[in-house]
């Protein structure tokens, strides 16, 4: 599995233009400024 996950576009806005930002899965999106973080929380249905 890879360090960071990569989003393919932001959660708020749906555009495209996200760049890294600060370390731990942190993005920014150029189109509406915000930032948000990407974490895997698990595999599987809970017991």
């Amino acid at each position: 599995m890879s360090e960071r996950a990569v989003p393919f576009y932001c959660p708020y806005c749906g555009d495209e233009d996200l760049v890294p930002f600060e370390g731990d899965g942190t993005w920014y999106c150029r189109a509406c400024a915000r930032k948000f973080r990407v974490t895997f929380l698990g595999i599987g249905a809970p017991r």
